[in-house]
């Protein structure tokens, strides 16, 4: 085969590719909307956005309002980030930085390893570990709560945060290092002076798509998170996140119904969430990388 034929044959399998991922993207975004739709024929549509109420079953008056399940979504993802985030960047300035090369190929694969356990088995360390030590801790009936639900996803989004910020720190040319110790700068100035800010495009990416993925955890929140579909109050009280509230109710309610369409609703509500996080990222690093060139 020609050499310019198999360039052809390279590039076109790529382009390919690359409309396939978006055909699929908008195929999903088109069902989700489609399927959601017809809820808002029978759903007051600001009563939906508006509303704190969530009881689809009540005998009196069903209601269909997502704002409690909003705000416990981004209470429990945000909870999350407070204690991922440092963890996360110090573990990596310390492979990057610090850590023996033996101890780094020790530790790295164990924060790889941690990214494959399934949720299911996280949640039961929310049940079994964590729950029982926070309701100790902070007096309360039980554990199952906003806190729990973040201190978990906060284990889950640290092999992302790690894994990314390590190899954006890793990427850094070693002359920016040299030039700062140099000039008399010690390791810890030149690793927070220098380094950090030199992959803070990387680092931003990292934290990121660990928010994305605490965002869209659905089993780990639905098994420690008490499931209560209230206004959250504060981290001590039991939470239902939008993607928790899919996974109860989806498998039990009756097709083609206002309950059935609303829950298509949520998930369209959460798959923009998820878009709009990754827009904002990618700004973010598109202005970081503007600023670096």
């Amino acid at each position: 085969m020609p050499a310019r034929l198999k360039e052809s044959a390279i590039k076109a399998f790529f382009f390919t590719n690359g409309i396939l991922a978006v055909i699929i993207l908008l195929g999903i975004f088109a069902f989700l909307f489609i399927t959601a739709v017809p809820a808002f024929r029978e759903i007051n549509i600001v009563e939906f956005f508006t509303s704190k109420d969530w009881n689809p079953t009540s005998p009196v008056q069903e209601k269909y309002g997502i704002v409690s399940m909003i705000a416990s979504t981004f209470m429990v993802t945000l909870g999350a980030l407070v204690i991922a985030v440092p963890i996360g960047i110090g573990v990596a300035a310390y492979l990057s930085d610090v850590a023996h090369w033996k101890v780094r190929e020790i530790v790295k694969p164990v924060v790889e390893i941690l990214a494959g356990i399934p949720s299911v088995v996280i949640g039961f360390l929310g049940i079994v570990l964590f729950g029982p030590v926070i309701a100790k801790v902070f007096g309360t009936s039980h554990g199952l709560n906003a806190l729990n639900g973040s201190i978990l996803l906060a284990i889950m989004a640290l092999p992302t945060i790690i894994s990314i910020s390590e190899d954006s720190l890793m990427a850094v040319p070693r002359a920016y290092s040299e030039a700062s110790l140099s000039l008399g700068a010690s390791r810890w100035q030149t690793l927070m002076r220098v380094k950090i800010p030199a992959a803070l495009s990387g680092i931003i990416a990292g934290v990121m798509l660990g928010m994305g993925r605490a965002i869209g955890e659905t089993m780990t929140v639905l098994m420690a998170t008490g499931n209560a579909p209230a206004f959250p109050k504060g981290l001590l009280h039991s939470v239902r996140t939008l993607t928790a509230t899919i996974a109860i109710e989806l498998g039990e309610v009756p097709y083609y119904t206002a309950h059935y369409y609303a829950l298509f609703a949520i998930g369209l509500v959460l798959f923009i969430i998820t878009f709009i996080v990754n827009l904002i990222s990618e700004l973010v690093l598109h202005r970081f990388q503007e600023r670096e060139l």
